[in-house]
């Protein structure tokens, strides 16, 4: 008996995305956007297959995202943002409450997100991972998106195949 597998994809020819980025710690945001758009753009992605928008911060990011999920314009989306730990609670808040709904977002609208918010001890620590975490979000989208679409084409070819009783 042979195991079906589905190979990763990686081809973004076609693939829509949309970015949303958080201006808090702006710095940081722009180096993952710019990380991003670099590695969409070495995927295939093109330029006019990507809309960019901005919110004030992490905890705005889960709401940008779900209304452009309400589009069925996209095939994935992406956050970026950077949460640095302070001296209040005030970190863990952001922290925990704009992963949940980020991931919230994309398991109810049914679209893959890849969440690059990055939450770091401190400046350094953000500027060291933004570049590869900006990148790796362009590759978990289009991935992503890729494997959401074939499953959805299985799912429409099961729903064609009748059985006679």
């Amino acid at each position: 008996m042979t195991v079906g597998h589905y190979e990763k994809n990686l081809d973004g020819a076609g693939v829509r995305v949309g970015i949303v980025q958080a201006r808090f710690n702006e710095n940081i945001g722009n180096g993952l956007l710019a990380a991003c758009l670099g590695e969409l753009a070495r995927l295939g992605v093109l330029n006019e297959d990507i809309l960019h928008v901005t919110v004030p911060g992490a905890l705005e990011v889960p709401l940008a995202l779900q209304k452009m999920a309400e589009t069925n314009q996209f095939d994935a989306l992406i956050a970026l943002g950077a949460v640095i730990r302070g001296e209040t609670y005030h970190f863990e808040l952001v922290s925990n409450e704009s992963g949940a709904g980020i991931t919230r977002v994309a398991l109810d609208a049914g679209i893959p997100v890849a969440n690059a918010i990055l939450t770091t001890e401190d400046d350094e620590q953000a500027e060291a991972r933004m570049r590869e975490k900006g990148a790796d979000a362009a590759r978990v989208a289009v991935e992503m998106a890729n494997l959401t679409l074939a499953l959805e084409d299985l799912a429409e070819a099961t729903e064609d195949v009748h059985y006679d009783a």
